[in-house]
C-alpha cells in the first residue's frame, strides 16, 4: 500500500501565506507512499507542525533518556512553566529511544491522561502531541501503554478544533497496527461508530477527511477485518461519505480522495459479497473517477500523485465487477467507455509504473470476461493492434493481454477474424517461441478460440509458418504444452500443413 509518512497542519506560522502552505502540501504529497503490490501493509503517519522550526524552546536533548526522567518529574509540579516542558517532552519523544524511557516511569501515561482531559486547552494539546509521539514509535508496547488514553482520544473526535482532531486521529491510526489487543480494545471502545460520526458531520472539513481515511484504513486491514469490522463499516454511514469523499478538490489537493480510495479498496478486497457496496454506488462512482481520469492521462495530463488515486480505484473497479450483475454493466461501469479509459492508463504508465499499468489490464481482463460490449468497442475503437504491441512486455502484463484477447475471441465468432486481421497471429508466432510457458499455453489457447471460431484463421496461421512452431512443442519437456500443440496440429491445422514451407516463416 502507498503511504504518506508525514503530513503536516497547513495552518502554522502566521507568516506563511497561502500559496506556501499549498507548496508545502503539494511536497508532501510528493513523498508518495511505496507500493506494497501483493501483500497488505499498515503504516505509521506523523504529523507536523508548520512552527516547529521556530526556536521557542531550546533544551539540551542529547540525552534524550535523561531528559525524558527529568522532564517527566517537573511536570509532577504544578507551576507555569508545564506547557514549555509539554512542549520540550513532545519534541524529545521523536527519539524512538526515549518512548521506552517515558513509558518505564511510574505512573508516567496517568500522568499524560491528566494533561489530556484537564480544563486547559493549551496543555490538552501539547499531551496529545506527546501521544502522536508515542503512537509513532516502532516498540510494541508502547501501543498497549497508550490504551488509558484511548477513550479519551475517541471522544475529541467529535469535538470542534480541526488540528485537535486530525490530531487524535492520525494518533489512534498508528496504535492500532502493533497489537491485535489494542485493535481489539479500541472497537470495543467504538471507533468504527465515532469515525462515522466523525466523517458525517466533518465531511467539509477535507484535512479531517484525509485523517479519518488513514485511519479507517489501518482497521480494515486487520486479519478479522472481514467477520469483526467490515459488517460494522457497511452498517454505518461510512460507505457513502467515502465515497461522497473521492472527487478530488482542485484547491486542497488529491489527499483525501487518496485515502478515501484505498479504504473503500479494502472494503472490496475483503469480501465476497458487494451487494450493499453496489446499492451504495460504488462501482458507477470508481468508474466514473477513472473514465474521467483516463481520458485526462490520455492527453497528457500526469498530475504529480495521480497514480496513488488510480491505484486504489482499479481495485475497486476489478473486485467490484465480479459482483455486479451483467445486464447492469452498462449503466454500472460505462463498459465502453471504460474499456477505451483502461487502454490509456495501460499505455500511459507501460513504462513509468508498470505495475499500475498491470493493475489497469487486470480491470481490463474482468470487464472483457463479462461484457460484450467492452470487447466489441476494442476491435471498433482500433485499440486492439495496441494491445497487441505490449505483448513483448514481461512483468506480468502481456499474460494478462492473452486473456484479454482470449475473452474477445471466447465472445463471438466474429470477433475472431476481426483479431487476425488486426495482426493477431504473428503475434502468437512471437508469443509461441518465448521461453515462459505461461505465455506459450496462453497462445495456444487463443490460437485454438482463433481457429474454432473463423477456420480461415488456420490457413493464415499456417501460411505465416506457425505449423513448424507447433511441432517443436510436441518435444517439450511440460506434458500440458505436448497435448495442446499435438490436438491443434493434428484436429484443426494438419489439413493446410502443405501451406507451411520455409519460404513462409513465422514473422
Amino acid at each position: 500500500m502507498w503511504r504518506l509518512n508525514k503530513v503536516r497542519h497547513k495552518a502554522g506560522r502566521q507568516c506563511d501565506s497561502l500559496e506556501e502552505l499549498k507548496l508545502k502540501r503539494r511536497e508532501h504529497e510528493r513523498t508518495l507512499r511505496q507500493a506494497r503490490r501483493d501483500r497488505q501493509l499498515v503504516s505509521k503517519r506523523l504529523l507536523l507542525n508548520d512552527d516547529e522550526d521556530q526556536p521557542e524552546v531550546t533544551m539540551d536533548t542529547n540525552t534524550e533518556e535523561q531528559d525524558v526522567v527529568g522532564l517527566f518529574l517537573q511536570l509532577q509540579h504544578s507551576g507555569p512553566g508545564r506547557e514549555a516542558h509539554l512542549k520540550a517532552l513532545s519534541k524529545v519523544l521523536r527519539n524512538p529511544s526515549a518512548h521506552l524511557a517515558f513509558i518505564g516511569q511510574e505512573n508516567s501515561m496517568h500522568l499524560l491522561v491528566g494533561f489530556l482531559t484537564g480544563s486547559d486547552a493549551t496543555r490538552r494539546l501539547q499531551a496529545a502531541r506527546c501521544l502522536h509521539e508515542l503512537s509513532h514509535s516502532p516498540h510494541a508496547n508502547v501501543s498497549s501503554a497508550c490504551l488509558p488514553a484511548t477513550p479519551y482520544l475517541l471522544t475529541y473526535l467529535s469535538g470542534q478544533s480541526t488540528k485537535f482532531t486530525e490530531l487524535c486521529l492520525y494518533t489512534l491510526g498508528n496504535l492500532c497496527p502493533d497489537s491485535d489487543a489494542v485493535k481489539e480494545k479500541l472497537l470495543a471502545q467504538g471507533i468504527i461508530p465515532a469515525l462515522a460520526n466523525c466523517l458525517e458531520n466533518q465531511r467539509h472539513n477535507l484535512a479531517v477527511v484525509e485523517a479519518v481515511g488513514f485511519t479507517l484504513s489501518q482497521f480494515l486491514q486487520a486479519k478479522n477485518a472481514p467477520e469483526k469490522i467490515i459488517p460494522m463499516v457497511l452498517a454505518s454511514s461510512l460507505p457513502s461519505n467515502l465515497l461522497s469523499a473521492l472527487t478530488p478538490d482542485p484547491k486542497f489537493g488529491l489527499a483525501p480522495a487518496i485515502e478515501c480510495a484505498w479504504s473503500l479498496h479494502y472494503l472490496t478486497s475483503s469480501t465476497k459479497d458487494h451487494r450493499d457496496l453496489l446499492a451504495h454506488g460504488a462501482l458507477l462512482q470508481c468508474s466514473s473517477l477513472l473514465v474521467s481520469l483516463g481520458g485526462a492521462v490520455a492527453e497528457g495530463n500526469k498530475e504529480e500523485g495521480l497514480e496513488l488515486f488510480i491505484c486504489p480505484l482499479l481495485r475497486c473497479v476489478g473486485n467490484l465487477l465480479s459482483s455486479c450483475p451483467v445486464k447492469e454493466l452498462s449503466t454500472q461501469a460505462g463498459d465502453v467507455r471504460m474499456a477505451a479509459a483502461l487502454c490509456a492508463l495501460v499505455q500511459a504508465f507501460l513504462q513509468s509504473r508498470p505495475a499500475l499499468a498491470r493493475e489497469s489490464s487486470w480491470v481490463l481482463n474482468n470487464l472483457t470476461a463479462l461484457s460484450s460490449a467492452s470487447c466489441s468497442a476494442l476491435l471498433t475503437l482500433n485499440l486492439v493492434p495496441g494491445l497487441i504491441k505490449l505483448l513483448p512486455f514481461s512483468q506480468g502484463i502481456n499474460t494478462m493481454i492473452l486473456r484479454i484477447l482470449a475473452n474477445i475471441a471466447h465472445k463471438k465468432k466474429d470477433f475472431c477474424a476481426q483479431l487476425a486481421r488486426c495482426g493477431l497471429l504473428s503475434a502468437l508466432c512471437a508469443t509461441l517461441k518465448m521461453a515462459d510457458q505461461e505465455m506459450v499455453t496462453l497462445s495456444m489457447d487463443v490460437l485454438y478460440m482463433l481457429v474454432v471460431g473463423a477456420p480461415q484463421v488456420a490457413e493464415e496461421f499456417v501460411r505465416q509458418g506457425g505449423f513448424s512452431l507447433l511441432e517443436a512443442l510436441q518435444y517439450n519437456s511440460e506434458g500440458g504444452l505436448r497435448r495442446r500443440a499435438t490436438h491443434l496440429l493434428e484436429d484443426h491445422l494438419l489439413s493446410y500443413s502443405s501451406h507451411c514451407s520455409e519460404d513462409a516463416p513465422c514473422s
